[in-house]
């Protein structure tokens, strides 16, 4: 049976092959066999969907959405808006269930996503205008589909055949049961991004409060060549032994105008390229890049709260595990952008002899808690599998990380999920190695409890792709998970030691009783990590790191004096072995001035004669204040 092609027109008319509708009566006209198609949304919906838009945005948008569609052996065609382009043709098919996330297929592109609990998966797609990225969002279509032709297992799918190869946004909405007793969380009036998206589409400018509401979408380029990484590219492959890690962010590192760099390029993955040499000049040989997977930096001001006038710089707060942070792309460029000057990046960084480690956030996303719950993707597309889920609690979400929810990492759909994100950063991005940030929540099962060998710990650790990259753990959680020289390593896990930076600082300001842990820290801590093949360079050596004082706020407070964020000193440890040297803050005593001098150097020097793996952090190189 030949399928019928469907077209969109401005009259309300009934022909003898197409029915039109007005734009009043457009949503909702569907098929009963295959896949179903909508092809409608009012300016209003868009908004509620969408954030804020602009009145040209709908101004060639006010004609029949929905027209009468005829399904044969599976496959639906139909002709895409007016408004949209009158030569673009879709038709969809059933598609197959891997790889998930988009991928390019002969003629069109196919789509896949997991979700077990769901029992109704509408794919959503926007077509932008791909030749002028200034022209308005040009429209919507919704593809419901069937879960007899369109789901193989616990994975939807579809093809669509005639969908251009870039310039494209897409999500889902996604529902299911509404047990909340049961950990469901599923609410279709929300479009979902794929956890599966290579490239996330938010707002183009970081911190834009003009933007707020812009919400995230994937999209994907089939288009552009290869990236070329050159004939004489070769990766560092730096010993562990001989690693000296500079923890830094991206934005930060540049996004001053003292940088000294063009604004379009500061706080940009171009601007790290740009102070390279200051790099080299330190000695180092690794950056430790605070996350870069795609964030929302105005999450906290989505509703009233004590931290809403603040920004996300570090980015512990992931949207999507696949995905670079597209608003460090220089001039506002784009998630494609964001995703070549990435590579740009790294290369610079490689041939520099400068190896690349990603800090990575496994434990929580972005999605907060159920008080206040900031839904994207994974709580909308099966809850009760992505996150941990107290089932004697009225399924309240599990909190170990200590941001409102915890990843469920150890089910093997969220275990496949995060290897399959480590190894497109490794393949695709030639990423050198993995700090993972509270990695303990790494070692609990679904109901919380620890495990002595847990399964992704283990996976991560043997993984062949994996093999070549440096992995760090961060040996806690926010639950009293405390793992320093015992988190679960097969030989092949460094870890962040924690008991080095406490015991360092305390025999450094002078606390009696710390010469014997000061010398056991300055020979490699061999009482933590003296077992089985472990070596002294699994010793991530630290005095200090992004969350706390740094090296100028260590010698001149003793007190936190966190205000400027809204906690009133609430957050953060109250135990940070600090010593003022005399007098808190700022001062201008010649002789305080001086012995801060000889304890920061102190403190440096003790570092970089440790065995271990020394790291420092950016900024403490310029004596740098949180406060000042």
């Amino acid at each position: 049976m030949e399928p019928l092609l469907a077209t969109s027109r401005v009259q309300g008319t009934r022909g003898s092959s197409s029915f039109f509708l007005p734009s009043s009566a457009s949503h909702g006209l569907r098929s009963r066999a295959g896949v179903r198609s909508t092809k409608a949304i009012s300016a209003s919906r868009w908004q509620s969907i969408f954030g804020k838009v602009r009145s040209s945005d709908f101004a060639a948008c006010d004609t029949a959405k929905v027209c009468c569609r005829h399904v044969g052996e599976g496959v639906v065609e139909e002709k895409a808006p007016q408004m949209l382009d009158m030569s673009l043709s879709l038709k969809y098919s059933t598609g197959k269930a891997y790889p998930l996330g988009a991928s390019e297929v002969e003629g069109g592109v196919n789509l896949a996503i997991f979700s077990q609990h769901a029992f109704s998966v509408t794919l959503c797609l926007l077509l932008s205008d791909r030749e002028d990225n200034e022209e308005p969002d040009s429209g919507i279509i919704e593809v419901e589909l069937d879960p007899q032709r369109n789901k193989t297992g616990d994975i939807w799918h579809i093809c669509v055949e005639g969908l251009p190869s870039s310039g494209v946004l897409y999500g889902y909405r996604i529902d299911g049961p509404r047990r909340w007793e049961q950990g469901h969380r599923f609410d279709s009036s929300i479009i979902l991004l794929d956890p599966y998206a290579k490239l996330v589409s938010g707002r183009k400018f970081f911190g834009d409060t003009n933007d707020k509401s812009s919400k995230f979408l994937g999209t994907f380029d089939f288009v552009c060549s290869s990236f070329d990484w050159g004939p004489d590219y070769k990766l560092p492959n730096i010993p562990e032994a001989d690693l000296v890690i500079y923890e830094m962010n991206v934005r930060a590192f540049t996004a001053d105008e003292s940088s000294g760099l063009d604004v379009d390029i500061r706080g940009s993955y171009l601007g790290v390229i740009d102070k390279i040499p200051h790099l080299l000049e330190l000695g180092i040989n690794a950056v430790e890049l605070l996350p870069v997977f795609e964030f929302d930096e105005l999450e906290f001001q989505r509703y009233p709260n004590p931290r809403d006038h603040m920004v996300n710089t570090w980015g512990y707060s992931t949207l999507n595990f696949f995905a670079p942070m597209s608003r460090y792309a220089s001039a506002g460029g784009g998630p494609l952008a964001a995703s070549q000057e990435f590579k740009q990046m790294v290369k610079a960084l490689h041939n520099a002899g400068i190896e690349v480690i990603l800090d990575v956030v496994y434990n929580h996303t972005n999605e907060a808690d159920d008080k206040d719950p900031y839904t994207t993707s994974f709580r909308g597309i099966d809850n009760k599998v992505y996150y941990m889920v107290d089932l004697n609690n009225n399924a309240q979400l599990l909190n170990f990380s200590g941001c409102g929810n915890t990843l469920n990492c150890n089910h093997p759909v969220v275990m496949e999920l995060i290897l399959d994100s480590l190894r497109h950063w490794v393949k695709e991005y030639h990423i050198d190695g993995f700090r993972f940030d509270l990695a303990s929540v790494l070692c609990r099962g679904s109901d919380g409890s620890p495990l002595n060998a847990p399964p992704v710990v283990k996976a991560i650790a043997k993984d062949a792709i994996l093999s070549r990259c440096k992995i760090i753990a961060e040996p806690w959680d926010c639950a009293g998970l405390y793992l320093v020289g015992r988190f679960p390593n097969w030989d092949r896990w460094a870890e962040w030691n924690g008991k080095y930076r406490d015991d360092i600082r305390k025999f450094i300001k002078g606390d009696p009783g710390m010469k014997g842990a000061f010398a056991t820290r300055l020979s490699g801590s061999s009482d933590l990590y003296q077992v089985n093949k472990r070596k002294p360079y699994h010793s991530v050596n630290f005095v200090i790191a992004h969350d706390g004082f740094t090296l100028y706020d260590l010698v001149s407070y003793n007190n936190k004096h966190n205000d400027a964020n809204g906690e009133h000193g609430r957050d953060g440890s109250n135990d940070n072995f600090s010593w003022n040297c005399g007098f808190e803050g700022e001062t201008d005593d010649i002789n305080i001035v001086s012995l801060r001098s000889r304890q920061m150097k102190n403190f440096h020097m003790a570092l970089m004669i440790s065995q271990g793996t020394p790291m420092m952090l950016m900024g403490d190189d310029h004596l740098y204040s949180l406060l000042v």
